[in-house]
Formats: structure tokens, C-alpha cells, sequence
């Protein structure tokens, strides 16, 4: 059975890398796209630059902690860029990054599929 959860404070282990390469891909995307909003954050990013408020009134019920953690990851991973405009009060613009853009024909994907199957009832 494979096992692909090894995940230290830096990422996944080599061992882990190294050992289950066949899986690893799927677990590292899994992984930075983990958290409930990441993907329409994405979404939304993937037409225009958007500040903070923008996102926020985009995503109804979204929390101001859960989208500051959310975006302060998408970041750390280097999927979106935050740049702060030296102006009174400052303006900062959230923007995808190529790495960003990368996963927007996979979240593409994924509003195709619950487009196609998500009304349906099994």
C-alpha cells in the first residue's frame, strides 16, 4: 500500500518523494490546494488583479481570518503574488503567478466536471 502523507514542515520528505513517485504529483497538488476556498480564489484571480475587499464580497461566507490564512498560503507556495501600491491608505492587488496560472486549465477541469455531474443525483 502506497503511503504519501510523510509531510514535514518543509514539505514532503524525500523518502517519500523518492519512494512513491507515481503518486507524488497528485499528493503535492492535493496538497498546496488543500483548504476550502484556494480553488475559487484562484478562479477568480485567473481574469483580472483583485484586492482584498473584492475577493471577500466575491466569496459570500467566506471569513476575513480564513481568507487572509488562504491567501497567505496561496502565496508562501507561490501560486498568487500580493502587491502593495505605495499610496495613503496603501492598495494591495492579489494576482496569479505562472505557477498560479499552471492549475487554471485543472480548476477548469474541475468546473466542467460539477457543471456536468454536480446536479445530478446518484
Amino acid at each position: 500500500m502506497t503511503k504519501v502523507s510523510r509531510i514535514n514542515e518543509d514539505g514532503f520528505s524525500e523518502e517519500c518523494k523518492n519512494d512513491h513517485r507515481e503518486v507524488y504529483g497528485i499528493a503535492y497538488t492535493q496538497n498546496i490546494l488543500s483548504g476550502r476556498w484556494k480553488y475559487l480564489i484562484l478562479w477568480f484571480l485567473k481574469f483580472n488583479p483583485h484586492r482584498y475587499n473584492e475577493i471577500k464580497t466575491r466569496l459570500w461566507g467566506l471569513s476575513q481570518g480564513s481568507l487572509t490564512k488562504q491567501l497567505r498560503e496561496l502565496e508562501a507556495d507561490g501560486l498568487i503574488n500580493r502587491k502593495i501600491y505605495p499610496e495613503v491608505p496603501p492598495r494591495v492587488e492579489y494576482s496569479l503567478t505562472l505557477k498560479g496560472e499552471e492549475l487554471i486549465p485543472i480548476i477548469d477541469l474541475m468546473e466542467e466536471f460539477g457543471k456536468k455531474f454536480g446536479d445530478k443525483i446518484d
